[in-house]
């Protein structure tokens, strides 16, 4: 600031210089946090360089994503070697987002039947208002998926493993046959935390998973990221500014801050959640374990063939003397796996599924999904032995 820049900025109002300030900090701060960004209103030194564009090669608007929020995308674009991630509000707004790129009026699209319901109850509501018609199909299906594309496909989506009934999909089987027919492919991959499941290896197009889940990993948080190749940049892109999906810039900085720990985190919570599993494979009360390292569980070939490793999340199916009721009172009793939704957190939790499957795979009012978090982990066995008793 030169002299007479001071001397103006003395005879300045308080009430303009508590809203311009003339001081600031020293620069030069270097933390191995990233800086939390706030901020809707981007400045511009002149008039030439204001353009409202959100492809990110410069900030113009805070919609588009501030240094924190381009920084977490950039950070999951990384690990999954996608051309580009957009980060959204959560997991459901990462799926409508998918849909609303690639789908209009009078096209079809293709989900399998073990893919998160309220992506299938899209379907019924706001698609079909839409004129979008989505059909089911057999997660097993494999490449006969071809036989089910039409002219007017547009979107086939994948979900492996399913996240109640963990049917392992055979990925990339479904993006060769479907690819010959034209049509992208869009895969859920918040199981795999993005990592466990190489999704741009395997084919797909768009890669999208809930960070809600494993990256924020503490249950405070709700984000997601839709990644892309690079041919899908721009179409999916655009839908993403015109839907006006920002998300807060502080939200951005935990999921960071989780990333940090994911690793450990993963691997303490697949030596846990496999011996839970193990444990409940050989109660009397137990039918099936639905988890894909076991070998009886559909897809396990293909999850040892593709995959890394495995999740925190895995269903039981009780003996069929078990009744909706009786497994109520199970749930119930049940004291460090607390009752509710979604999974990937640091808590134990557990979920009762009545009328899960399909016609040809039911389950019945049978089926419990249990999410392992990071108790001891015969503090969790002997939580799960004091309900059945009971």
């Amino acid at each position: 600031m030169t002299n007479d820049d001071e001397r103006a900025a003395s005879r300045r109002d308080w009430r303009t210089r508590i809203v311009q300030p003339d001081v600031a900090a020293p620069g030069g701060f270097m933390s191995l946090a990233p800086a939390v960004h706030r901020g809707s209103t981007v400045v511009f030194q002149r008039l030439a360089d204001a353009k409202d564009d959100w492809r990110g090669d410069r900030y113009t608007y805070g919609l588009y994503g501030t240094p924190t929020v381009l920084e977490l995308a950039a950070r999951i674009a990384d690990l999954e070697g996608a051309h580009h991630s957009f980060v959204v509000p959560g997991g459901q707004a990462a799926i409508v987002l998918v849909y609303l790129a690639f789908c209009t009026a009078g096209s079809h699209a293709l989900v399998p039947e073990s893919a998160y319901s309220p992506n299938r109850e899209l379907a019924d509501g706001l698609l079909k208002g839409l004129g979008i018609t989505v059909e089911t199909y057999s997660p097993t299906l494999g490449s006969d998926i071809a036989g089910l594309i039409r002219p007017e496909t547009r979107l086939v989506w994948c979900e492996s493993p399913g996240s109640v009934t963990m049917e392992v999909q055979d990925v990339p089987a479904i993006v060769a046959a479907t690819h010959r027919c034209g049509v992208p492919v869009a895969l859920d991959n918040t199981y795999a935390a993005g990592v466990l499941f190489d999704a741009f290896a395997a084919g797909v197009d768009v890669s999208l998973q809930a960070l809600t889940k494993y990256v924020g990993g503490h249950s405070d948080l709700l984000l997601g990221t839709v990644s892309v190749r690079e041919a899908a940049y721009e179409r999916v892109g655009a839908m993403h500014r015109l839907l006006g999906l920002a998300v807060s810039p502080d939200d951005c900085a935990l999921a960071l801050r989780g990333l940090e720990t994911l690793a450990v985190r993963l691997d303490a919570l697949e030596r846990s959640t496999l011996t839970v599993a193990e444990w409940l494979k050989g109660r009397p009360e137990i039918s099936v374990v639905l988890h894909p390292a076991f070998a009886d569980c559909p897809g396990h070939a293909l999850w040892r063939r593709d995959f890394t490793g495995s999740a925190s999340v895995f269903s039981v199916v009780f003996a069929e003397d078990w009744d909706a009721k009786r497994i109520g009172r199970f749930v119930d009793a049940l004291r460090l796996f607390r009752i509710g939704y979604s999974w990937g957190g640091t808590t134990s939790l557990v979920m009762a599924y009545l009328g899960a499957g399909s016609a040809s795979r039911s389950h019945g009012d049978r089926l419990v999904r249990l999410n392992v978090g990071l108790e001891a982990v015969g503090d969790l066995i002997a939580d799960l032995e004091q309900a059945l008793t009971r």
